[in-house]
């Protein structure tokens, strides 16, 4: 845990915290939810749009506040 400056701890490392006080929390939820449905994508539906079972379930295993290079500041 760490520790803020308002006394509180909180089970994410300040680096994480940092990574998704701009998006909050409903945004990060989406995210995770995203991530695990292209997990549970059928073979021929990866394929589709180019991504094998393999990439897709290390994608879903990433993280939560391991968001696109594009969301940060």
């Amino acid at each position: 845990m760490t520790a803020r400056n308002d006394g509180y701890r909180t089970a994410l490392p300040a680096f994480a915290m940092r990574a998704i006080a701009p998006w909050g929390l409903s945004s990060l939820y989406a995210l995770y939810r995203q991530r695990q449905d292209l997990a549970s994508l059928d073979d021929h539906l990866l394929k589709d749009i180019g991504l094998s079972k393999d990439q897709a379930r290390q994608e879903a295993e990433r993280p939560i506040w391991d968001v696109p290079s594009n969301w940060r500041f």
